[in-house]
């Protein structure tokens, strides 16, 4: 085995190594050359692509996106954006892409710190990781550093509102029975290829009009990375922009994807003069439902230790900071 080392961001689509994202229980969708390639060409800034290949008998075995500022390395995604990161190989391989990947790194003179986050805390990339630094004379340190609750889903919404604590549950019901009574009803609407900018448009204005920090997140070069993630992944139905609407208003929305059996909670905002009727927690319940009979397996709702997640349900995950460097 070899490690291939690139600079060229044409290699996202020419050394494509979606399989391995498909073949490696730990690739998620911010793990795949298409979400990495349009990070990269919106926030790749001053920064410096590393991108890694390990090839055996001519085949790409494992493969493992960075990017370098000053002397830190960094897996490439920025944490901001990006909620989960690290390599992608098959389960037999991945030791050896570990040390390999490693050995190769630790040869190299242009980085002095490497600050590598976004692995949760089962992730076996975790241990092999950490090991080969150590294999290679560095210092390496795990931490954990957030927390990105999430829910396995059972079979149907009735299995899932069962299984939830009965105030938990009727929490929910009541919720959704308000809305629908002082609103005059609701319906979930879903973007499609026409309606896309438009919809865009809407979901952009719910965030610009939200109070605190979440007001300002959605800034220019956010937006238009949004709108990429639109256009790119709205075809394959891996992008999902939902809202709730009632009487032709859209008072609630939430960008989501959905990949691999997982339903993933990206992003989200609501009308805030509809606050007393919660939609935005009635619409993260439709969501749920659309999951399931999506035949999903887990419900994500990424990073973040917010407080709402959990009256749905979810349960903690820890994500992992491991940091390595070279001994003084």
């Amino acid at each position: 085995m070899k490690i291939t080392l690139s600079d060229d961001g044409r290699d996202f689509v020419r050394r494509d190594w979606s399989k391995l994202v498909e073949a490696d229980p730990s690739g998620t969708f911010f793990h795949t050359p298409g979400y990495l390639k349009l990070y990269w060409e919106e926030f790749g800034g001053d920064g410096k692509l590393l991108l890694s290949f390990a090839e055996q008998s001519n085949s790409i075995v494992g493969a493992a996106a960075f990017e370098r500022a000053g002397s830190t390395l960094r897996f490439l995604g920025g944490t901001e954006v990006t909620d989960y990161m690290g390599p992608v190989a098959s389960p037999d391989e991945r030791d050896a892409v570990a040390k390999e990947l490693l050995a190769t790194l630790a040869s190299r003179d242009d980085w002095a710190l490497a600050d590598l986050r976004g692995m949760p805390e089962e992730s076996p990339w975790l241990r092999s990781l950490q090991e080969a630094a150590v294999a290679q004379g560095l210092w390496a340190q795990v931490e954990d550093i957030d927390v990105a609750p999430r829910i396995d889903l059972p079979g149907s919404f009735d299995e899932y509102l069962e299984g939830l604590p009965a105030k938990l549950r009727h929490e929910l019901r009541r919720k959704e029975r308000k809305l629908a009574s002082d609103a005059g009803g609701y319906r979930v609407v879903y973007s499609n290829e026409v309606t896309l900018a438009t919809d865009l448009n809407l979901f952009v204005q719910l965030h610009l009009s939200s109070e605190g920090p979440k007001g300002k997140f959605m800034q220019p070069g956010m937006e238009i990375f949004f709108r990429r993630l639109g256009e790119a992944f709205l075809p394959d139905d891996v992008f999902r922009l939902a809202f709730i609407e009632s009487k032709g208003r859209r008072i609630a929305g939430a960008i989501g994807f959905q990949f691999r059996g997982t339903f993933y909670l990206y992003n989200s905002a609501y009308d805030h003069s509809w606050r007393a009727l919660s939609p935005g927690m009635v619409l993260v319940g439709e969501l749920i439902k659309e999951a399931i009979d999506g035949r999903c397996r887990v419900f994500d709702m990424l990073k973040g230790d917010l407080s709402y997640k959990y009256r749905f349900g979810a349960q903690p995950r820890k994500l992992m900071r491991l940091q390595i460097s070279r001994r003084v």
